[in-house]
């Protein structure tokens, strides 16, 4: 597994010592997670939704409606700050 190039992907820096310190964390995450395909799902029937706190199957099938939306007014009405018509947020960097 290519840590620098993972890294990179996500446009991080790392230092020698942190790709030997993920190098086998990410290895062992991989693994971990590759467990799922040796699972028989062949009989298996998809499934959408989840179970409920009862255990009773949920219905996550709705049809697709189209409904209103905020005016770009309404959203800023409740934004701390817009400045031009756009949300105002702290800088990042």
């Amino acid at each position: 597994m290519d840590i620098r190039k993972i890294a990179k992907l996500a446009h991080l820096e790392i230092t020698d010592e942190e790709v030997a310190i993920y190098t086998p964390q990410m290895a062992n995450i991989v693994k971990y997670v590759e467990q799922l395909n040796e699972l028989d799902t062949e009989d298996i029937e998809p499934m959408l939704g989840g179970l409920t706190v009862e255990g009773a199957a949920t219905d996550a099938i709705r049809p697709d409606a189209i409904r209103g939306s905020f005016t770009q007014d309404e959203a800023l009405s409740e934004a701390p700050s817009g400045v031009s018509g756009h949300f105002q947020v702290p800088k990042v960097l």
